[in-house]
């Protein structure tokens, strides 16, 4: 009998990211009305587009809007298990840009482009990788892109930490 640790299929040492590749993830997540008014609670955002349906329907969309905010960390949540599942830091976030709106009821797909990855100059059993997320909508829409730089382990340093 062979037993598979989920551990090692959790993201990804420094030596296992080649620049180009992509990364489909999956499953997607239908955005239902319940997460985002959550979201908007948690996180104090109030707006009106967000919470109000009466409001919204008057807006140019006539309906609610999902937070951006939401979008952004389903996202990158959904991008941890082949991308920064590994990471020591998550180290910035950078251009993410709305391209499009996030209604309620829309399920939200998200892939992974790596970027560009180096090692640390003053430790080189650690690397940052810095990747692209787009994420798209059930119509196939690109709803959003974002950039992020996360620092991973080399495999050997990683093991030996127990990542």
């Amino acid at each position: 009998m062979t037993v598979h640790d989920f551990k090692e299929r959790f993201g990804r040492y420094y030596e296992q990211f080649t620049v180009g590749d992509v990364f489909k993830h999956w499953p997607g997540k239908t955005i239902n009305e319940h997460d985002n008014d959550l979201f908007s609670l948690l996180t104090m955002n109030h707006m009106p587009l967000h919470i109000d349906k009466a409001y919204a329907e008057k807006s140019p969309h006539k309906q609610r809007l999902v937070v951006g905010l939401l979008v952004l960390s389903l996202a990158v949540g959904m991008s941890v298990v082949e991308t920064s599942g590994k990471a020591v830091a998550a180290l910035e976030y950078e251009e993410v840009k709305h391209l499009g709106p996030t209604f309620i009821g829309d399920t939200i797909y998200a892939s992974t482009e790596i970027l560009e990855k180096r090692l640390l100059k003053s430790d080189q059993s650690r690397g940052i990788v810095r990747v692209q997320t787009t994420v798209t909508n059930q119509r196939g829409e690109k709803i959003m892109t974002l950039k992020r730089s996360f620092m991973v382990y080399s495999e050997e340093a990683g093991r030996k930490a127990g990542v």
